[in-house]
C-alpha cells in the first residue's frame, strides 16, 4: 500500500502557502468532475491512471453515479505569483442523507468551492450546503459549472445566487468541469480568496480526527486535519475522548495514492496508523495530542449526528449474528452517522436496530454490509423516533413499533417534523403542493427565483421516509429538488397496527400509521401476505388489528387431502364420514398449528412498507 519511506516529504509547508477547501454542491452539478480537473491540472495523477470521478473509489459510488464517503487529496499548485501552492482539496456528498460527511468536511477546511450547475440554477442542497458552510465561518467561491451546455444561463443563475443564498456572485467563475475550461481561474481564485490556516508549530500536538476506516493489515487508518504541533513516525498519541495512547507507525497523505511523509506540522490534512485494533478507541470528532506533551483542552469536535429513519437489520443466517456484530462495529468507524443496538424478533431471531440519516442511507448501508462484508441480511419497514407520554408521567422515546406499550397506559403519542425546502418548476407547482397537503403537511412559505418556485412546507417525518421523494420525482418529472431538517416534535393521532398470523401477533411487522391510514396500509399488507404466505392443512388467517379490534382480514384457504380417493362407488355416507373426520382434523390443526412464514414472505411484504 505504502511507497518506501525514501520517498518521505522533507518540511512542513509555510502556513501562508497552504489552502484547504470543500467542494460542495447540489446532487449532478459536477463537484467529483471538477475535483477530476483540478487533480489532472496539477498533475497529481499521470495521463493513464486518469479516469471519470477519479475520487469515487467505492464500487457502490461508481455504480450509481453518486458520491457517498468525502475523499482527501493533496494538490501542488505553482501560482501565477511564482509561489508554489499546498492545496488540500475535500471532494463532499451532495445528497441530503450524506449532510454528516459534507459537516465534518468543512470543519477541517477554511474555505468552499460552492458549484452551481449553469442549467439548473440553485437548487435545495446548494442552499444547504452553503448555509452549512457559513455556519463554519468559510470564504466561499461560487463556481458556475456546465457554461459549455446549449441551456446554460450563467447570469440568471449569478444572479440567483446573490437572491437565494445572499452571497456576492460578482466574482463567480465561470467554469466546464467538463471541458476543462476555466479551471486556471478556479485555482487563482482558491489561493487569492480562501484564507490560509491558523496554527502554532511550536504549540503541543491538537489534531482532529475527521474520519477512521478499517484496514485488514494496519488496523484503524484515521484520517486527521493538525490544528497545532507536528506529528511524526514513532510518537506517541492519546486521544483525548477515550484516553488510548498508541505510538504512531506511518504518517502520509493522498495524492490521491498514498504517500508517506515525514511529520504533518499545523493546517495539513493527512492520515496516520498506529496498530489500532480496537474500533472503540477511535471516535470521528476527537483530538489527538502528544501524550508526553498533552494540549489542555480538546477541539470543539462535531455536534453528534441525530438519526431519523430506524429499521431492524436481520442475518437470514442467525448463524452470522457474530460476523454482523462485527461488521456493523467495523462500518460505523468508516461512518459514524449511522447507530445500532441489538434486538431480538421473535419472527426473525437476533439481530441489531440501527437508525440512518434517511432512506437511501440506509439502503446504502445495507449495501455495504452485504457487499464488503458478505451478509445476507433482512431489513424490517423503516419507521422514526417517536415520544411516548405515558399516564403516570414517563416520557419513552420508541423507534420499534413491537415496543409500544398499552394503548391504556398512553397519555399521548409525539412524531417528529420536519421542515422541507422544495425548488420546483412553476409548471409542477400544483402537483407538489397536492402531494405535500395529502402527506398532511403545513404551508409555510412560497417565493419565486425566476421561473421556479420555492416552498417551505412542514411535514411528518413518517410522512416522507417511505415514499415521498419517489412521489416528489414522479409529480415533478425529476425536476424538483428536496431538502430537510428536523423541527421538534408534534402531538399527533397515531395508532400501532398488529399484523396477526393464526391468532398471533408477527412484530417484524408491526408499524405505527395516523388514524387516518392505519386502516388501509393495514389491508394493503394483509393482501400482500395472503398471496406470499404457502397454504397449509387447514385455514390461516391474516389479520391487521389496533389494539383488540380487528380493521382487516384475509384467509389462506387450506390445502384439501383427497380423503375418499380409495372410496370406489358404495354407499354416499361413507365418503361423507370420511370428510367429517378431515373436517375436525383440521379443526384441532386450526387451533394448534404453527405456521411458518417464509423468511421471503417478510422481505416481500416489507417491501410494501418501502412503497
Amino acid at each position: 500500500m505504502f511507497q518506501p519511506d525514501g520517498t518521505a516529504q522533507a518540511r512542513m509547508t509555510e502556513l501562508s502557502l497552504i489552502r484547504n477547501f470543500a467542494i460542495i454542491a447540489h446532487i449532478d452539478h459536477g463537484k467529483s468532475t471538477l475535483a477530476d480537473r483540478l487533480i489532472e491540472r496539477c498533475g497529481a495523477l499521470p495521463e493513464r491512471e486518469m479516469r471519470a470521478q477519479v475520487l469515487d473509489s467505492m464500487e457502490l459510488e461508481r455504480e450509481r453515479g453518486i458520491t457517498i464517503k468525502a475523499q482527501t487529496v493533496r494538490l501542488s499548485y505553482t501560482a501565477r505569483d511564482g509561489r508554489t501552492y499546498q492545496l488540500n482539496l475535500m471532494d463532499t456528498p451532495g445528497h441530503v442523507d450524506f449532510a454528516y460527511e459534507v459537516n465534518r468536511s468543512l470543519a477541517a477546511c477554511e474555505g468552499s468551492l460552492l458549484v452551481v450547475d449553469a442549467t439548473q440554477g440553485v437548487e435545495a442542497q446548494t442552499l444547504a450546503n452553503a448555509y452549512q458552510a457559513i455556519d463554519n465561518d468559510h470564504e466561499i467561491v461560487p463556481v458556475i459549472n456546465k457554461i459549455d451546455l446549449p441551456a446554460a444561463e450563467p447570469d440568471k443563475v449569478k444572479a440567483q445566487i446573490e437572491e437565494v443564498i445572499g452571497l456576492d456572485a460578482s466574482y463567480a467563475v465561470p467554469i466546464s468541469a467538463k471541458t476543462g475550461a476555466g479551471i486556471d481561474e478556479v485555482l487563482e481564485a482558491l489561493v487569492a480568496r480562501l484564507p490560509p490556516p491558523r496554527g502554532d508549530g511550536a504549540a503541543p500536538l491538537k489534531a482532529l480526527l475527521v474520519d477512521s476506516w478499517y484496514d485488514a493489515y494496519l488496523g484503524v487508518i484515521i484520517l486527521l486535519r493538525v490544528r497545532d504541533g507536528a506529528i511524526r513516525k514513532g510518537m506517541r498519541v492519546r486521544m483525548m475522548a477515550t484516553g488510548a495512547v498508541h505510538q504512531v507507525d506511518q504518517v502520509g497523505i493522498f495524492t490521491p495514492r498514498t504517500e508517506p511523509v515525514a511529520e504533518l506540522g499545523p493546517g495539513e490534512i493527512g492520515f496516520i496508523t498506529a496498530s489500532i485494533k480496537s474500533v472503540a478507541d477511535c471516535q470521528v470528532g476527537d483530538t489527538l495530542t502528544e501524550d508526553r506533551r498533552p494540549a489542555e483542552r480538546p477541539l470543539p469536535g462535531f455536534k453528534p449526528s441525530v438519526p431519523v429513519v430506524f429499521c431492524g437489520l436481520f442475518p437470514v443466517d442467525p448463524n452470522d449474528f457474530e460476523h454482523l456484530r462485527d461488521s456493523l462495529a467495523k462500518l460505523r468507524l468508516n461512518d459514524a452517522s449511522f447507530y445500532h443496538e441489538p434486538e431480538n424478533s421473535a419472527a426473525l431471531g437476533f439481530g441489531f436496530r440501527c437508525g440512518f440519516l434517511g432512506l437511501l442511507h440506509m439502503e446504502i448501508v445495507r449495501e455495504r454490509l452485504e457487499r464488503e462484508f458478505n451478509l445476507d441480511l433482512i431489513t424490517t419497514a423503516p419507521s422514526v423516533l417517536y415520544r411516548v407520554h405515558l399516564t403516570n408521567g414517563q416520557v419513552s422515546e420508541l423507534h420499534n413499533p413491537a415496543d409500544m406499550p398499552d394503548p391504556v397506559r398512553v397519555q399521548r403519542i409525539e412524531e417528529p417534523w420536519i421542515k422541507a425546502t422544495i425548488f420546483v418548476p412553476d409548471a409542477y407547482l400544483g402537483a407538489v403542493l397536492q402531494l405535500c397537503t395529502e402527506r398532511r403537511g403545513e404551508q409555510a412559505d412560497l417565493t419565486y427565483a425566476g421561473s421556479r418556485a420555492m416552498v417551505v412546507y412542514r411535514l411528518p417525518l413518517n410522512e416522507v421516509v417511505i415514499d415521498f421523494y419517489d412521489r416528489l420525482k414522479s409529480v415533478s418529472r425529476g425536476y424538483a429538488s428536496f431538502d430537510y431538517h428536523l423541527d421538534g416534535y408534534r402531538e399527533s393521532d397515531l395508532e400501532k397496527v398488529s399484523i396477526l398470523v393464526n391468532g398471533e401477533p408477527v412484530d417484524a411487522l408491526a408499524f405505527i400509521a395516523h388514524r387516518g391510514q392505519a386502516e388501509a396500509r393495514g389491508r394493503q399488507i394483509c393482501e400482500k401476505l395472503k398471496d406470499l404466505i404457502p397454504r397449509q392443512l387447514f385455514k390461516v388467517a391474516i389479520q391487521a388489528a389496533i389494539g383488540g379490534r380487528v380493521i382487516a382480514r384475509e384467509t389462506v384457504s387450506a390445502l384439501r387431502k383427497d380423503v375418499t380417493a380409495k372410496c370406489y362407488g358404495g354407499d354416499v355416507t361413507r365418503k361423507r364420514k370420511l370428510l367429517e373426520k378431515q373436517k375436525a382434523g383440521k379443526k384441532r390443526m386450526r387451533q394448534f398449528g404453527n405456521v411458518e412464514i417464509p423468511k421471503s414472505a417478510f422481505i416481500e411484504a416489507l417491501k410494501l412498507g418501502e412503497g
